[in-house]
């Protein structure tokens, strides 16, 4: 957790009025005045004595500790935890490096296609902890099919190693999504298309690195750009690109680039997923806030999200791309001082996938930051303790 903690008069208000308690009823309850405790909530006056403390959590039926700050882990951190260490374990297996032959029945390429296709779903709708679960005997799947016969079911091998790293990402898990990106790049061999699929989740995967942005491009280039599926596939790499320039401070080239981006967007259109991409003008206009944000520039990222989420396009998206993109809504409205809109988008945010808010490590920072804000409303700071992040 970064930034200082809720102070202590703040977290004593707000377990005052959730106990539904006025202040001199509280008051009373303490054998205090009323004019301790507004003191005590407004930070004028310091709870230093164990003692006291100790009185005023035994009035809130609380444990001492949630007014100092300890009171819980971030919520779901022990799942999340044991869940990356099973993936890690299944991403450690080298099966297919050594082309070791499994004595254990192998997953038909019909099967894994039906597997992969329903951990991308899940991925889709945000359903992550039952996604950490899923993934463990898919990732042995995955190791399997690919030891038995590279090139039998190369594209669902390459899928599952591409919504593994997805999901990595989404989990701030940034060495294993690498290792899950790159055998996506070395199943997918020389094939362009597959390739191309492996590279937009490497792009994510390495999006602070600028080197990775020259990647994007050659990934790009070798992609005909005559269907629907290759302009998505290409777009997204521009897309990809136009991000890690965006990381790296160039405005110049996240310009040229999106702009690239948007008129091939128009000839695919909104409402489709080709490859997983959901590619289409409404994205390009989200990542246009994304780069926006990253480059600091708030006002230009609030009216561009302001107006894209009134695009028909916006209810097309999958439900995790438009609670990622109202994560980055509300830095946007924290890089203008509005922190009430800021914890508008995060409850909504919170409301449409709640794992986006209560598994993702960038959610839960984000809902941190607003809460700690002295105008912070009461739900956003309801929200944040009850995450374990203040």
């Amino acid at each position: 957790m970064s930034g200082d903690p809720l102070p202590i008069g703040r977290r004593v208000a707000y377990l005052r009025v959730r106990r539904r308690l006025s202040q001199q009823s509280f008051a009373d309850r303490l054998g205090k005045s009323k004019s301790w405790v507004d003191k005590v909530e407004r930070g004028v006056r310091s709870l230093e004595r164990v003692s006291t403390i100790r009185e005023i959590a035994a009035v809130l039926r609380v444990d001492p500790a949630v007014l100092l700050g300890g009171d819980v882990q971030p919520a779901g951190s022990a799942e999340r935890r044991e869940g990356v260490a099973r993936i890690r374990a299944a991403l450690s297996a080298y099966p297919m490096a050594f082309c070791r032959p499994t004595d254990q029945e192998v997953m038909s390429p019909d099967g894994l296609v039906r597997e992969v296709r329903h951990a991308w779903m899940t991925f889709q709708h945000a359903r992550y902890p039952r996604l950490v679960e899923l993934l463990p005997a898919l990732v042995t799947e995955v190791h399997r099919a690919y030891a038995q016969d590279p090139e039998a079911g190369r594209a669902a091998v390459v899928e599952g190693y591409r919504v593994t790293a997805a999901l990595l990402v989404k989990l701030d898990e940034g060495i294993l999504a690498w290792l899950a990106a790159d055998r996506a790049m070395s199943a997918a061999a020389d094939d362009r298309m597959l390739l191309a699929c492996a590279a937009v989740q490497l792009g994510q995967v390495l999006r602070a690195s600028a080197r990775a942005g020259p990647v994007m491009l050659a990934a790009a280039s070798q992609i005909a750009a005559g269907t629907p599926e290759g302009l998505s596939l290409r777009g997204s790499l521009l897309v990809q690109a136009a991000q890690i320039a965006a990381r790296a401070g160039d405005d110049r080239v996240v310009g040229e680039l999106l702009d690239e981006a948007a008129g091939l967007a128009v000839q695919v259109g909104d409402g489709h997923d080709h490859y997983r991409t959901a590619f289409g003008p409404t994205a390009v206009e989200l990542a246009r806030v994304a780069a926006a944000v990253e480059l600091g520039d708030g006002p230009q990222a609030v009216a561009r999200h302001e107006k894209a989420i009134g695009r028909d396009g916006w209810r097309w998206l999958p439900v995790e791309h438009r609670a990622a993109h109202l994560i980055d809504a509300a830095r946007a409205y924290l890089q203008t001082d509005d922190t009430a809109n800021a914890a508008r988008v995060l409850l909504r945010a919170e409301r449409v996938a709640p794992a986006e808010i209560r598994f993702r490590p960038a959610g839960r920072d984000v809902v941190a930051q607003v809460a700690r804000d002295p105008g912070a409303p009461p739900t956003i700071t309801q929200l944040a303790i009850g995450l374990g992040v203040l």
